[in-house]
């Protein structure tokens, strides 16, 4: 066993004291009820703030960096933050579940991930154990609490709150660093905190379809190379949620996006390449691409699902998300195309500049963007009741209105007041709108 594999194993050990919350829920003196689930961590930070670093307590735990500066900075900043969570899930409304699954997932997900790299050194292997041990791990810790403490939840919803904070973990892990394991906890709990809140139920069959759907494609998005290995994680994390709180015509649309888009950004590539506008690290989208085109139709999914509690309209969040991917498809395919045609025009001028001037279009392009909003529009009508023909419509227009915004807000203010991620977030923010008030406007969606 290498010295990484057995650190994530005592780490996984220490995460498991989290299991002394459901007993200290159960007191009702509060101030004994904090002590009884803080308590084991802040003992455990204590004593990594303490220990000799020429003792083997010291050497089971230390990370490269706390060999450096001789503290055990990384299990005590891990310890602190179980701390934290357990305080406010015995005294500020966490669910002792989520608290539990999020702590729990992290500390035996590292595990997994250590485990499958000790096999090989293939990326994707290792986060498919973070997340596959995380997934079972955060399962295991809910059911065990829920079964102590009751609550009234299912297993479906237990699965899916492990799988997206397993996901969002290993993306996480991905883009920080190793002693960022604290705030990839607290994110995560935040996370299943926001979820638990939910009034959303899910069958045993959708749950099962969510998890071997996205991970199948998003496998096939990185084995392709449409996607990097947090591309991938962003997709299927993506993914997992507009399945189980959307609906599979949602997620149609989401694939959409993703698989048109991605193939077109592989479209003639070493031409793109010569002409100066192909995507970095060859054409394989990162989180940060993913999300600035994908966050506004995820915000979308998360306030449909919470439609009940806000009092609005579910439709009305449809046509918000259906047009912002309408805009992300239209607006990539308009810059993937047109990009390869001579003669650009500026959009505000229309005078011929060079290709890949931000805010320049041309006619094929433009041809294009019409093209992939239809996609997402005929998705849309094809799979769902409430898009009606006239829905389809709107959503046609709202894609196209982002696609257009994208390319005004490229020639005004891109590249001085924000980046191209911000302008495609921007777009795909302008195309919601667009979509949700022509909804209803032309009487689609109650508000």
């Amino acid at each position: 066993m290498t010295s990484t594999v057995r650190r994530a194993a005592a780490f996984a050990v220490v995460g498991s004291l989290s299991l002394a919350v459901p007993a200290s829920a159960r007191l009702q003196d509060p101030g004994l009820a904090t002590v009884g689930a803080a308590g084991p961590f802040l003992a455990v930070a204590a004593i990594a703030l303490t220990v000799s670093p020429d003792s083997t307590l010291f050497d089971l735990f230390a990370r490269p960096g706390d060999r450096r500066n001789r503290k055990l900075y990384g299990l005590a900043g891990f310890a602190l933050g179980a701390a934290g969570l357990a305080i406010l899930a015995v005294q500020f409304g966490l669910p002792a579940h989520a608290y539990v699954g999020a702590v729990l997932l992290l500390a035996v997900g590292n595990l997994g991930g250590h485990l499958a790299r000790a096999v090989t050194d293939e990326p994707i292997i290792g986060a498919g154990g973070f997340v596959a041990a995380g997934f079972l791990a955060g399962t295991a810790g809910q059911l065990v609490v829920l079964r102590d403490l009751g609550g009234g939840v299912g297993w479906p919803e237990v699965a899916f709150l492990a799988a997206s904070g397993a996901l969002l973990a290993a993306l996480l892990r991905e883009v920080l660093f190793q002693r960022d394991d604290p705030l990839v906890m607290v994110t995560v709990a935040f996370l299943l905190w926001l979820f638990a809140s939910l009034p959303f139920s899910v069958s045993p069959t959708r749950i099962g379809v969510a998890l071997g759907v996205t991970v199948v494609l998003g496998y096939l998005s990185y084995a392709l190379e449409t996607a990097s290995l947090p591309g991938m994680l962003t997709g299927v994390f993506l993914g997992l949620l507009t399945i189980v709180l959307g609906d599979y015509g949602w997620f149609a649309m989401l694939i959409a996006f993703f698989g048109i888009g991605g193939l077109s950004t592989k479209f003639r590539y070493e031409e793109k390449l010569r002409r100066g506008i192909a995507e970095e690290n060859e054409g394989a989208r990162g989180s940060g691409n993913v999300l600035a085109n994908s966050l506004v139709a995820l915000l979308a999914v998360l306030a449909a699902a919470a439609g009940p509690e806000i009092q609005l309209s579910r439709t009305l969040f449809l046509f918000a998300f259906a047009g912002s991917l309408a805009a992300a498809l239209s607006d990539t395919l308009s810059s993937e195309v047109g990009g390869l045609y001579d003669d650009p025009r500026m959009i505000t001028s229309m005078r011929v500049v060079e290709p890949g001037t931000d805010g320049a279009v041309t006619w094929q392009g433009e041809v294009a963007g019409v093209a992939g909003a239809a996609v997402v529009a005929a998705i849309g009508f094809a799979t769902l009741p409430a898009v009606t023909a006239t829905g389809a419509g709107v959503v046609l227009v709202a894609g196209v209105a982002g696609m257009t915004v994208d390319s005004l807000l490229g020639a005004l203010v891109e590249g001085w007041l924000v980046g191209n991620q911000g302008v495609n977030l921007l777009a795909t923010f302008a195309a919601a709108l667009a979509g949700a008030g022509l909804a209803v406007a032309l009487g689609l969606a109650p508000v």
